[in-house]
């Protein structure tokens, strides 16, 4: 398949078996996504493609990885539910329709992992978490009763408690007879349930064969090195020495806070005008050079904080100061000196970009607004940054729509630091990146915030390893703190159930994937 001039899928066969797993791995842009949709029929607006796509059997069910994509911000997200429940129960009693519909969506709610599903469904999606879109989406797909499903990367953005949970439904679905189609970056999850291994590269199949053989004995070095590197050997390192020194060891005398939140409760509008808490007098201080996680399982409002932080989320009480100076709760009314010092690197980066600009334009435009930049520096120090994260000039010129998720993370990163931030708010910017690019992502920020004494970094992740890296681990379950500490403390002997469970699963879902 060949569009804007240049080959994105060449040559690629596979098969997709009835009651079994196939996944398709590789390096963000290597043609999973584009793969996955031509199942659907789906391409790319001018490609030009040759061979055959057949499907046996029924419909194809699509999870994206971007499910606010395909969820109508103008309605709530029970909405699209209920519209596929009604088709599905016309050839009944027009009085047992209702009924009937209502079963059929809580089954599928049930299936997808949604917990409180009443109060959910009358949210939209903007005010439901990334994993929460997500598991709405893979409802939709059950709902559908599809007999493949493409799930593009199901796990990324889900906290490690959802993940067991997703893996055991997904199991569920090929037990039934489904197959499944998963694209994804997560090699755990990959070893834990795929049968068959493809293993892409630069659009061409370079690896393939049974799980087990191209998991343990890759015979490509592209392959090899996308398995032979595990999570367990990215924490660490310097960051664990740092950790382990204390505190003070990271700001030395420089002891004040340059983010201040204090008493924060914020709020999301639900049904009949009612308000919903989604944080609860959550405190939390971030010195300079100092790297905070915020971990905990989806929907409990590790992302509402950090929106809060980057006024990007303005129903609360309390306060967030910076440099001791209490911030808007509105971007708004923010000063371009605040909205530089506080920088949010967006969970679903596809969403906060400009499907109509370029990505170099787009990235450099931050330091022409934010920092009085002349645009040939603007440029010129972008392009040098989105190098930095991994994309050349193939990238630069682009539009939005040809990269593939992880791009678009790395190329908002790259912008939010062309900003010059004292503060950067990045959630789960990681958790769509292969294995060899997630530790090149890390590596420039554990370089920028040696070189950079100022940055502080807020992590909102659901992976533990991830986490680890952090100097300090912060944990939301439902809205509340249940714990915060030192990064090694927390992770070794947790005080509070919720994170003993979250270290439980972790340790778990590793110990199974060498298994």
């Amino acid at each position: 398949m060949e569009a804007g001039g240049r080959a994105i899928v060449d040559g690629v066969s596979l098969r997709v078996r009835a009651g079994s797993v196939t996944a398709l791995v590789g390096a963000s842009g290597s043609g999973k996504t584009t793969t996955g949709l031509a199942l659907l029929g789906a391409y790319p607006p001018g490609a030009r493609f040759s061979g055959t796509v057949t499907v046996a059997g029924g419909l194809v069910g699509h999870v994206p990885q971007h499910p606010a994509a395909v969820l109508n911000p103008a309605r709530r997200a029970g909405a699209l539910l209920a519209d596929i429940a009604r088709t599905q129960v016309r050839h009944l009693p027009r009085r047992e329709r209702a009924r009937a519909a209502e079963a059929r969506i809580t089954e599928a709610l049930s299936r997808a992992q949604l917990t409180d599903p009443g109060e959910m469904l009358r949210r939209y999606p903007h005010q439901l978490s990334g994993g929460q879109q997500q598991r709405i989406v893979l409802a939709q797909a059950l709902l559908l009763g599809a007999r493949v499903v493409v799930a593009d990367e199901p796990t990324t953005g889900q906290d490690i408690l959802t993940k067991r949970r997703i893996v055991e439904e997904l199991a569920s679905v090929v037990r039934q007879g489904i197959g499944v189609l998963l694209l994804s970056h997560d090699l755990d999850v990959v070893r834990e349930l795929a049968d068959e291994i493809v293993v892409l590269k630069d659009g061409r199949v370079v690896e393939s064969g049974p799980a087990e053989q191209v998991a343990t004995g890759a015979r490509h070095e592209w392959a090899r090195e996308l398995f032979g590197v595990g999570e367990e050997a990215e924490p660490g390192g310097e960051l664990g020495a740092r950790d382990a020194a204390g505190p003070d060891a990271i700001t030395g005398a420089r002891s004040g806070a340059v983010l201040d939140v204090r008493d924060l409760t914020a709020h999301h509008r639900g049904g009949a005008h009612r308000t919903v808490d989604v944080l609860r007098d959550v405190s939390l201080r971030v010195r300079p050079g100092e790297r905070v996680a915020v971990v905990g399982r989806s929907g409990g409002g590790k992302t509402t904080l950090g929106r809060c932080l980057a006024g990007l989320h303005r129903t609360y009480e309390g306060e967030v100061h910076l440099d001791g100076v209490p911030l808007p709760r509105s971007l708004r009314d923010r000063t371009p000196a605040q909205l530089a010092a506080v920088q949010y690197v967006f969970q679903d980066a596809q969403a906060s970009f400009d499907e109509h600009r370029t990505l170099l334009a787009q990235v450099a435009r931050t330091a022409v607004r934010l920092r009085g930049s002349s645009p040939t520096d603007a440029a010129r120090e972008a392009e040098a940054l989105l190098a930095e994260v991994g994309l050349g000039e193939q990238h630069l010129h682009s539009r939005p729509a040809r990269l593939s998720g992880g791009e678009l993370q790395r190329a908002a990163l790259a912008r939010a630091l062309l900003a010059r931030p004292r503060v950067l708010v990045c959630d789960e910017i990681t958790s769509g990146l292969d294995t060899v690019t997630r530790r090149g992502v890390l590596t420039v920020l554990d370089r920028l915030l040696r070189e950079q004494p100022d940055l502080a970094l807020v992590w909102i992740t659901h992976d533990l390893a991830t986490a680890a890296r952090a100097d300090r681990i912060l944990v939301l379950d439902a809205g509340n703190i249940v714990e915060q500490g030192p990064t090694t403390h927390v992770l070794t002997t947790p005080g509070h159930p919720f994170t003993a469970a979250l270290v439980e699963a972790s340790g778990k879902r590793r110990t199974a994937s060498r298994a």
